[in-house]
């Protein structure tokens, strides 16, 4: 009875807390079911010519991680932007990867006018749709994700392509079609992947597979312990352009240490250089064959899961083999020129390098046929002209244009062709029944054309009376009213070959001089410590980007070992050699006071300041007329004060302005035998913040002229033109070569023209008038 009045007395007990309600839980009811870690396996070494393996010991299972994933935007936002836009470019998987790819994921956000029910976003992996929906994402960021149908994904190359068509709402104008948008954010686009697998890498070619952050950029880690030997620069320097010519991605930098960064970081590599001595307190799994020979493979960080590569041996010597390794992949002879461009990482398809003479089709350069309803049609193509062009005074290239338009478009419509943003030309469409276009001629100057990759834009603009009429609550129509086909070329004419100095936009855009060198470029670092190391490094690896090469480096101590040859001189302002700075036409009074005396906010107030008071300046009195007539000759005439110097004007030595972290100065040796380039900033941390910002294509893009800038608060890149540059010879001798740099020549140099223009005449009425004086009837 005892007993069971107890048991009655606890059941009394806990009914009360059992009746109470739980509290509101956020938490998922369920857990997600957790898989058992799969046992850690033995890195494979690296296929094809590598020297050794490595093993690593078996770890505990850790416990359940995410789901791998791969950040897909190679820049930190996707802006699709216009009634119809898409962007194209290329992922790279291990086999692993391709065979594990299960779905792609993604945010987006458009612009409140953009109507749902008649727009359209769509995402295609290998030319295959993969998923598509309205565009209905105005509040706030949606997410979608669609499956990856299985075999779709293949080793190697992917295209991933985001394609929108939008509609507004209720306007019908041209203007509202710049209002219509859509973004995707880099941190949320992404592939998952099912099983770890995925995560490893094996082979050298799997380095093209670390892909990006979720800001899209990419970074390699080098740990090197003895990184601060002054005779292993060049080696670390080869081994920085190898892995950024294996990646290729748009936005990469270099960063060296003497310890293990944090592992497993998404976009990121850490690579181990050094002796088995050196690495052995870093990484206790490393094999004791690196005691006896060239080590160069993968390993797995037996707590992150993260690949490392090792580059290692019992000397120096086994660990430039190594290296070599990985540069072996990338070599090209120095002399063979480049069909194309590698853009496919950030833009498809592969950019063309345009020569002289050069005809192709649209369908070469990507652009499809298509047939278009709305108001505002653009789409772009790419060519890449080499580092001795010069025509951009004078030359034009040309658009033979096949397309159609039907008789809704009425007259006032216009075709504008824009290059790297700027406008090239404009062509009306004047015909009111319409018409077919068979290889209409479109002049495009080539003015704002650059060595390297070149951005071509074609807008249609389309002028119609139902869209003057804008009835509401009238249904957008879906008939097309201008068609653009494939058969349409682009026709480069021939042009002057001649390389400039100084020109860093042939630096920039393919490594002019430097790709070209036979010998080995002399490579001036004030200090081997780590920051001054990554600036260097994340530069010299940008510009093997560039050039598509990997670049002998040798380092010097002494400027006047370098005359006469190619040379970098890399490293904070203070410690560069004044005589370089001169030469490069730096003021040296800024070597102590850049960046020392103000901070970037306060700097950028002064400039501001000095801003205003050049306005103030300008503002009354006979200069403001000075400036008019020079502003109104400009405009009118596209002719600027300086053209019309016989003598160019002397260039003042330059100040780099407070609101800039970083400077990169061109000029010609004392013996003007060679080039001299100049990357400098106020100290060490700068200088490697600011080489990894212009890194970005974006940005590396807008390096030209003299001397270029970095400003962080704007982030953007200014440029000096040089008023002085020599030609240097880049072609074997050739009249019609000749003939075209002197017509580019004069151009730039109007006054010369007029000069010798008038010299002739006078020179003619002279023999003219002697030849009457002799001849002819006399009295």
């Amino acid at each position: 009875m005892n007993r069971v009045l107890a048991i009655l007395m606890v059941f009394l007990a806990g009914s009360p807390a059992a009746a109470q309600p739980s509290p509101f839980d956020m938490s998922d009811e369920r857990p997600a079911k957790q898989r058992p870690a799969p046992p850690v396996e033995k890195a494979p070494p690296l296929r094809g010519a590598v020297p050794g393996s490595i093993s690593t010991e078996a770890a505990a299972p850790p416990p359940a991680a995410q789901p791998f994933r791969r950040f897909i935007l190679p820049f930190p936002t996707l802006s699709l932007a216009g009634e119809a836009d898409e962007r194209v470019w290329s992922i790279y998987l291990t086999p692993a990867q391709a065979e594990a790819g299960r779905k792609i994921t993604f945010a987006y956000q458009n612009a409140i006018v953009v109507a749902p029910e008649a727009s359209v976003l769509s995402v295609l992996v290998n030319d295959k749709v993969v998923g598509e929906g309205e565009v209905q994402a105005a509040d706030e960021p949606q997410e979608r994700s669609y499956d990856i149908p299985l075999g779709l994904l293949r080793t190697g190359s992917n295209e991933i392509r985001f394609r929108v068509r939008h509609r507004h709402r209720t306007d019908c104008t041209i203007q509202s079609t710049y209002e219509l948008w859509t973004e995707i954010s880099s941190d949320s686009a992404f592939i998952t992947f099912e099983g770890d697998e995925p995560r490893a890498l094996s082979a050298i070619e799997d380095i093209q597979a670390i892909g990006t952050n979720e800001t899209g950029r990419t970074r390699f880690n080098i740990v090197a312990p003895a990184l601060e030997q002054p005779s292993h620069v060049p080696m670390l320097m080869r081994l920085a352009q190898g892995v950024a010519l294996l990646g290729r991605m748009p936005a990469q930098s270099i960063v060296f240490s003497r310890d293990l960064p944090e592992l497993g970081k998404p976009g990121e590599l850490t690579i181990l250089a050094g002796t088995a001595t050196e690495l052995q307190p870093l990484l206790p799994s490393l094999p004791a064959e690196a005691a006896d020979r060239t080590i160069a493979a993968f390993a797995e960080s037996p707590t992150e899961h993260a690949p490392v590569l090792v580059l290692s041996g019992p000397d120096w010597a086994a660990v430039a083999a190594a290296i070599e390794t990985i540069t072996a992949a990338t070599e090209r002879p120095s002399d063979v020129a480049r069909d194309v461009i590698k853009t496919e990482r950030w833009r498809l398809p592969q950019t063309p390098l345009v020569f002289s003479g050069k005809r192709l089709s649209f369908a070469e350069l990507g652009v499809a046929t298509s047939e278009f309803s709305g108001r505002r049609f653009r789409t772009a193509l790419q060519v890449a002209i080499p580092s001795d062009f010069y025509a951009d005074a004078y030359g034009e290239a040309t658009i033979l244009l096949d397309a159609a338009y039907t008789e809704a478009v009425r007259p006032g419509s216009r075709i504008d062709v824009y290059v790297n943003g700027n406008i090239a030309t404009t062509v009306p469409l004047e015909a009111s029944a319409g018409g077919i276009l068979r290889h209409l001629p479109i002049n495009v100057t080539l003015r704002h054309f650059r060595p390297g990759a070149n951005l071509i834009e074609l807008e249609a603009v389309l002028l119609t009376e139902a869209d003057k009429l804008c009835a509401p609550g009238s249904a957008a129509s879906s008939e097309p009213r201008f068609a653009l086909f494939d058969t349409s070329e682009f026709v480069m004419p021939d042009f002057a070959r001649v390389a400039r100095r100084p020109d860093l936009a042939a630096t920039s855009g393919s490594a002019y001089p430097y790709r070209g060198s036979t010998d080995p470029i002399a490579l001036y670092i004030d200090r081997a410590d780590a920051d001054t190391l990554s600036g260097a490094a994340t530069f010299i690896a940008r510009l093997a980007v560039a050039g598509g090469r990997p670049m002998q480096m040798e380092t010097i101590s002494d400027p006047l070992v370098a005359d006469g040859r190619q040379a970098l001189f890399i490293g904070a302002m203070p410690q560069l050699p004044k005589m370089v700075l001169t030469q490069a036409g730096i003021d040296t009074g800024s070597q102590a006071s850049w960046g020392s005396a103000k901070d970037l906010a306060q700097g950028r107030n002064t400039q501001t300041a000095l801003d205003e008071w050049q306005t103030r300046l300008k503002g009354g009195g006979w200069r403001s007329a000075i400036v008019d007539v020079e502003s109104w000759i400009k405009d009118n005439f596209d002719i600027s004060l300086n053209s019309l110097r016989m003598i160019p004007e002397a260039e003042a030595p330059f100040i780099p302005p407070d609101t800039a972290t970083l400077l990169v100065a061109q000029s010609a040796n004392p013996a003007e035998n060679a080039t001299w380039t100049v990357v400098a900033a106020p100290s060490p941390r700068l200088l490697r913040e600011g080489t990894a910002a212009i890194a970005d294509t974006s940005r590396w893009s807008e390096i030209s002229g003299h001397i270029a800038t970095y400003e962080p608060v704007e982030d953007k890149v200014t440029a000096t033109p040089a008023r002085r540059f020599g030609l240097v010879e880049t072609q074997p001798p050739s009249f019609w070569n000749y003939r075209l740099i002197a017509a580019n020549w004069l151009s730039t140099n109007i006054l010369f023209y007029a000069v010798a223009l008038v010299s002739l005449a006078v020179l003619l009425g002279l023999a003219t008038a002697v030849l009457l004086a002799k001849l002819g009837r006399r009295p």
